[in-house]
């Protein structure tokens, strides 16, 4: 895992500074403390930070090939690069490292923009091919691997793997993006291509760029989810899924460093765990994370997959006295960044660097198989629309929505105002409310009358709706299942794993991502990744979950769904409260000209005497305003 970085002359209007790429380069040495290495000539800077994970001694990058007139800089693992190795050098290619870095390489001088299909892993790269003249950088499929660019008035196209260096080039424009308010209060994050400023965007999963001088950029894709050609029944799916997920975990385990893996004591990661103590005969390193408050911890659960496997393990707790990390965050993202529980993983990923340089996670199985709550009572609102039709719905859950009060102090069966809400919207407008840390109608109250001026109708289910329209399918839960992978996925789970990992220089792979597995996975049938079971009520990931039972305890498997997250509810009204407070309104909150004033002091006065819980759209607030005292 590393950092990479260039800087590259479309026009050759300004001279490439080789001072400027090093210094810029360096803001990014947490991703590679191991090594730096340069390639300059007079198109392009080609910059790069290792964390040496495979070929200790013969990774060093820039890499070229035979005659030095091939350069690539590469963050990430190709798994399948030994196959690659012996294709390749059948067809005449010679190898001189064991990295699978120098795969890339050959790969373009056989299969050119192609090679990119071949490659199994999580990447981003940047290849310089001195005889075409053109500059070729691909991200993978589901964009575990981040990679930033901007071009400036000068003509020239800078890109790294994070923001902070592209931010640190005295040409990169600062300038904010208008709608980037709009899109961080409803999503969390800012979805790609997209980031918080103007000039700066994100290349997009499964995306490819190809530069040539004196030519305009072009992005294209390479890799999308296609609709299966046959869905599998109960008996394939259970007779290949723990063979699927036993390989997709195998070529994970190739390292030339320690090697462990996080065990929150979820199905996911206890069952990434469980197959590499299948696969391995060292014990398997393990780390978790847990709370004081009982309602949040879950590392009992990680002690017994710990206990049944025999893994090294160790856990730390985190509690209110445990948050110095919340002013870092902005320095880790660059960017407003919304999800509470990229603190414990933070946490996690210091406690696992201790001991290993590589980390195995769960991250993906709710997205693949249909985990989350909010799929269930999807598909359960999703029978309501296609029972009534529209203008009925619209008139009749429109009006009740409206009517019935807010009620977050009550049990959630009595909270139906969203419901009535949700039942009125078509289903991506309905999921969009699902996922929205504020809905449309709480963005309205937070927002100034200014800042709706400037927006002039923009909406955040803009970035939704793109996607919805190129779904491959129409299946309630297929269709949510591509808009998680196509934003929630790549913008919040992945971005917080990557950033949180690099700044502890650690490697973190996903088995449940690995491109392959989700492929196959999306021929498992709706009704059998959400199914209503006796004596356990509606499971979802019950496909995954049955054929792991000879793996996982049941009490496991079965129990309601906690998740990675934190008691910041309660926080802002003890530990956190003078810090939320002083935050919230602070002059450059106050001063930003996006907000209504009153609104953020009745949602704080609210929050403090227990009238409402305004938890997650406080944290909101709270990482903008980190966000906006650095502007």
């Amino acid at each position: 895992m590393c950092g990479i970085a260039g800087i590259f002359n479309l026009y050759r209007t300004a001279p490439l500074q080789p001072e400027l790429l090093k210094t810029i380069n360096r803001r990014q040495s947490h991703r590679g403390p191991d090594d730096e290495g340069y390639y300059f000539d007079s198109y392009i800077g080609l910059a790069h930070r290792r964390l040496s994970i495979i070929d200790l001694s013969g990774g060093h990058q820039p890499l070229f090939n035979e005659d030095g007139s091939i350069a690539v800089v590469f963050n990430g693992e190709i798994y399948n690069f030994q196959s690659l190795v012996a294709e390749l050098t059948q067809a005449g290619h010679v190898f001189s490292t064991y990295s699978d870095t120098e795969v890339i390489v050959h790969a373009w001088e056989e299969w050119g923009e192609k090679a990119v299909t071949r490659f199994r892993g999580m990447f981003t790269f940047a290849i310089w091919d001195t005889n075409r003249r053109q500059l070729f950088i691909a991200r993978d499929r589901l964009g575990k691997k981040p990679l930033f660019y901007s071009q400036t008035a000068q003509g020239q196209l800078v890109f790294a793997s994070e923001l902070k260096v592209l931010l640190e080039h005295p040409e990169v424009s600062h300038a904010l993006r208008p709608e980037m308010a709009e899109d961080f209060f409803m999503y969390g994050y800012i979805p790609d291509p997209y980031t918080a400023y103007q000039h700066i965007y994100k290349l997009e999963a499964g995306h490819t760029m190809l530069l040539t001088p004196g030519e305009q950029l072009r992005t294209s894709p390479y890799w999308d989810l296609s609709a299966p050609e046959n869905y599998l029944s109960w008996e394939q799916t259970q007779g290949a899924l723990i063979e699927q997920l036993e390989d997709a975990v195998k070529i994970r385990l190739m390292a030339d460093v320690p090697l462990g893996a996080f065990l929150s004591g979820g199905v996911d990661s206890s069952a990434i765990v469980s197959m590499m103590a299948r696969l391995q005969n060292n014990p398997v390193n393990t780390c978790a994370i847990g709370f004081n408050e009982a309602e949040f911890d879950e590392s009992e659960y990680a002690l017994q997959i710990a206990n049944q496997y025999s893994t090294n393990h160790i856990a730390h707790i985190v509690d209110a006295d445990d948050v110095s990390l919340i002013k870092q965050l902005n320095d880790i993202y660059d960017e407003p960044f919304a999800d509470s529980s990229a603190l414990p993983t933070y946490r996690v990923c210091q406690l696992a660097r201790k001991s290993v340089k590589v980390a195995l996670s769960g991250d993906g199985g709710d997205e693949i198989f249909g985990g989350y709550r909010r799929h269930r009572m999807h598909l359960a609102e999703q029978r309501v629309r296609q029972a009534i039709p529209s203008r009925f719905r619209k008139t009749i859950f429109g009006s009740l929505g409206r009517l019935y009060p807010k009620a977050d102090w009550a049990p959630r069966p009595l909270r139906a105002k969203t419901t009535f809400q949700s039942l009125a919207l078509n289903q991506v407008e309905a999921y969009a409310s699902s996922i929205s840390k504020l809905r449309v109608d709480e963005r309205e109250q937070l927002f100034s009358t200014q800042y709706h001026q400037q927006l002039n109708g923009y909406n955040g289910i803009d970035q939704l709706t793109q996607h919805a329209n190129n779904a491959p399918t129409d299946d309630p839960l297929k269709l949510i299942q591509y808009l998680d992978i196509k934003t929630w996925l790549v913008g919040d789970i992945l971005t917080k794993v990557d950033r949180a990992s690099m700044a502890n220089s650690l490697e973190v792979r996903a088995p449940l991502l690995d491109h392959e597995f989700i492929e196959w996975a999306f021929s498992v049938r709706s009704q059998d990744n959400i199914q209503s079971v006796q004596g356990k009520g509606v499971q979802g990931k019950y496909a995954f979950k049955k054929a792991l039972e000879p793996y996982i305890n049941q009490d496991i498997l079965y129990r309601p769904k906690m998740g990675f997250s934190m008691p910041i509810s309660q926080w802002f009204r003890t530990s956190l409260k003078q810090t939320l407070h002083d935050s919230v309104l602070s002059t450059n909150m106050l001063d930003s000209g996006y907000f209504n004033v009153d609104h953020l002091k009745k949602m704080l006065q609210e929050h403090s005497e227990g009238y409402r819980d305004h938890g997650a759209s406080l944290w909101c607030l709270l990482m903008f305003s980190q966000f906006m005292m650095k502007q």
